[in-house]
């Protein structure tokens, strides 16, 4: 038609000049879908508890919190909206529902735990950016490979330094690291239905393997994995006159017990992913050779990959020599008790920003750029668990909720630790560790009290069950990133992860006792 604008003319409208009448109905459907109820059904529960429950103890602040609680939680569940934003809530339901100040919330979101995951982010930044972590894992996995392969020792190297990193550094972000160094090793494998049944079974062992041993790594030290720092967190806030569970302590404790769970991982991926025959099977597309081409590709270690190992290697030195025993107290006494492990990991990141890296002029080892991938959403999450177990504790509702556990009152004592590992690891499946840890800890400190027991004996129990997330993709993010390779299906996953559960619980159940009572001292009263 004549004057009218064809298709390909730059002066056409983007967009037409008459809109077509709206669809009611695919409207309403746009708006009924799962998203939306997803972000529905968190205050529309809250303010059903809030207008309809009437709590034993006639509390408000009870109910309140319960409100609040349940909101919080199914949007962490559902993933409603991002868990960062989920982990900032508190920061106004807490005023609007009469529990804290806002003032009094945002306390618990920066502290010497917060700031101690905050510098280790840093420093895993830093490792990630200069390959430190590949060059790791390729020596010890050149070092276990065997000529020819051995694939219990090569699977035994891959979990061995997925467990390693993962004691210096979150186990999503060790996780993310480790993945690659695995599938880069596996690509040297074979695809497709044709493939020999050995490799798809190795391929298997060493996802769950990584998956695994950076969950279990992760127990060892106080910053490998929030559920540790909560613990502590929490057992400061409720017991601040109660000796300071410090990086050492904690991994004089919690090494032992993930080298036993470690062990117990290495067995049972060996029995169903490495038979006999593998061996043969393996050498034909991977052997050391490749290793050691792909290590001396990455070329001899630079200076600024020698100063960030020197910084974590005084950071983990500091850490561990800052208390020490009540004869030998640590570095830590010469300041009176206001220095924290977050001090030296806050002191020891700044150190990466001033040194240089004698690559360019002007460059230190780190620049505020690099910091951009930290992991906000890991710390907002840590300071919502503190300000939520605040909140648990001054509103009452422990008493309540504690209601529900005085079963375990009747269990024996041997009986105690295994019982309280056992539900906090059921309950891990359905929710984060995280979150699990901030639910558990605060009713079994109350329910420690009411059974004349010390709580750590109960504590520290439940912070290890809600890590043993085994059993499902969705446990704990770790167990995402290793399902996302394709490597492995729900079923591995099941099959391997009650096997680890009751390992772990059976790990738990004798050092608790021993060892447990040894370190935290629960035999003295309390």
């Amino acid at each position: 038609m004549a004057g009218q604008p064809t298709v390909d003319d730059p002066k056409a409208p983007l967009l037409p000049l008459q809109n077509p009448p709206p669809n009611s109905i695919h409207s309403f459907k746009s708006i009924l879908n799962k998203s939306n109820f997803c972000i529905l059904l968190g205050p529309l529960s809250c303010f059903l508890i809030f207008f309809f429950v009437e709590l034993d103890n006639g509390r408000q602040s009870s109910r309140n919190m319960l409100a609040v609680l349940t909101w919080v939680f199914l949007w962490w569940i559902t993933g409603a909206v991002p868990m960062a934003v989920t982990s900032m809530t508190p920061l106004f339901l807490f005023p609007l529902f009469g529990l804290a100040k806002t003032d009094e919330v945002a306390k618990s979101y920066m502290d010497d735990i917060i700031a101690l995951v905050l510098g280790s982010f840093i420093l895993a930044l830093a490792v990630e950016h200069y390959n430190i972590h590949r060059r790791l894992a390729l020596n010890i996995t050149s070092l276990f490979c065997g000529d020819p392969v051995n694939p219990h020792l090569l699977l035994f190297g891959i979990c061995g330094t997925s467990a390693f990193v993962s004691m210096w550094m979150h186990n999503t972000p060790a996780a993310m690291l480790m993945i690659p160094v695995a599938t880069g090793m596996l690509q040297r494998f074979p695809t497709g239905e044709e493939v020999h049944p050995e490799v798809k079974k190795f391929c298997k062992g060493v996802i769950l393997g990584v998956i695994y041993a950076v969950a279990v790594g992760g127990m060892s030290t106080l910053i490998g994995t929030g559920v540790n720092l909560i613990l502590v967190g929490m057992w400061e806030s409720y017991f601040p006159e109660g000796k300071p569970i410090s990086f050492s302590s904690w991994f004089l404790f919690g090494f032992p017990l993930a080298l036993l769970i470690f062990f117990a991982l290495w067995g049972i991926l060996c029995l169903f992913y490495c038979s006999k025959g593998s061996a043969k099977v393996l050498s034909s597309y991977l052997h050391r050779e490749h290793l050691r081409k792909e290590l001396e590709s990455l070329g001899p270690m630079a200076f600024a990959e020698k100063m960030v190992l020197a910084v974590f290697g005084v950071l983990v030195l500091l850490w561990m020599t800052r208390s020490l025993t009540n004869d030998v107290p640590g570095w830590g006494s010469l300041f009176d008790g206001r220095v924290g492990d977050g001090t030296v990991s806050i002191m020891m990141a700044t150190m990466l920003f001033i040194i240089p890296n004698k690559k360019n002029v002007g460059e230190k080892l780190m620049d505020w750029n690099k910091c951009k991938k930290l992991h906000w959403d890991v710390i907002l999450l840590l300071g919502a668990g503190f300000a939520i177990a605040d909140g648990v504790r001054t509103s009452g509702l422990t008493d309540v909720l504690s209601e529900n556990l005085k079963f375990l009152n009747a269990a024996p004592y041997l009986a105690v630790a295994p019982l309280v590992c056992l539900v906090s690891a059921t309950i891990t499946e359905f929710t984060s560790n995280n979150a699990t840890t901030t639910l558990v800890i605060p009713l079994l400190i109350d329910l420690a009290q009411s059974m004349k027991l010390h709580p750590l004996l109960l504590m520290v129990p439940g912070a290890i069950g809600a890590q043993f997330s085994f059993l499902l993709p969705t446990g704990t993010p770790s167990n995402v990133v290793g399902f996302t390779t394709g490597h492995i299906e729900v079923k591995d996953m099941i099959k391997i992860g009650i096997l680890l559960k009751v390992a772990g619980i059976a790990a738990v159940s004798l050092l608790m006792p021993t060892l447990g009572a040894f370190v935290f001292e629960t035999g003295n009263k309390f």
